[in-house]
C-alpha cells in the first residue's frame, strides 16, 4: 500500500497554496510540452524524437542500450522501442547488437541523426529559452532548481525500488 493509499481515510489536502503551485506546475508542464512539441513538428520532429537524439549525441559513440536509453527517457522498453521504430524509418537511428550481450540491442545515432540534433538545437534551445527561462527572474532559476531536486531524488529512489 502506497502512502496516498494509506491516507485515503483521513487525507491531508492541500492548502490553497498548494492547490495553486500544484496547478501551476501541470499547466505550466503540459503547456510547454505542448508548445515545444508543435515547434519541433516543423523539423519533423517529435519532443520524444528529440529527446532521444540528445541522449544518443551525449553519449559515447552516439549510441546507448535499449534499456539504458528508456530509462533515461523516462520511458517502458515496449513503448521506447516503438518510438525508436519509427525514428528507423526516418533513419534517425539505427539497432545495433551488443556484442557482449546477444540480448542488448544499441540504439545508435545515424549520421543523419546527428546532422538533424545539430540543426534542430539552436532553435528548441531559444524556443526554451524564450517561452522557459526568459520567463524566470534569475533567482528563480536556482530557487526552481532547488525545489525540483528532493522531487526528482525521491520518484528516482521510488523508481528503483519498484525495479527491484
Amino acid at each position: 500500500m502506497s502512502t496516498a493509499e494509506s491516507d485515503e481515510l483521513d487525507p491531508h489536502w492541500l492548502s490553497s497554496g498548494e492547490q495553486r503551485a500544484w496547478r501551476a506546475h501541470l499547466s505550466a508542464h503540459k503547456l510547454l510540452e505542448h508548445r515545444l512539441d508543435r515547434e519541433l513538428q516543423e523539423f519533423g520532429l517529435s519532443i520524444n524524437d528529440y529527446e532521444i537524439l540528445v541522449n544518443l549525441s551525449e553519449s559515447p559513440g552516439h549510441r546507448m542500450r535499449m534499456s539504458d536509453l528508456a530509462e533515461a527517457t523516462i520511458q517502458s522498453r515496449s513503448r521506447l522501442s516503438h518510438q525508436i521504430a519509427r525514428m528507423e524509418a526516418s533513419l534517425l537511428v539505427s539497432r545495433e547488437s551488443c556484442a557482449d550481450d546477444r540480448r542488448g540491442t544499441f540504439a545508435v545515432l545515424t549520421e543523419h541523426g546527428w546532422d538533424t540534433i545539430q540543426r534542430v538545437a539552436p532553435t528548441h534551445v531559444a524556443n526554451v529559452r524564450y517561452h522557459f527561462i526568459d520567463r524566470l527572474a534569475p533567482e528563480l532559476i536556482g530557487a526552481l532548481e532547488a525545489a525540483y531536486a528532493p522531487v526528482v531524488e525521491h520518484l528516482l529512489k521510488l523508481r528503483a525500488e519498484e525495479r527491484a
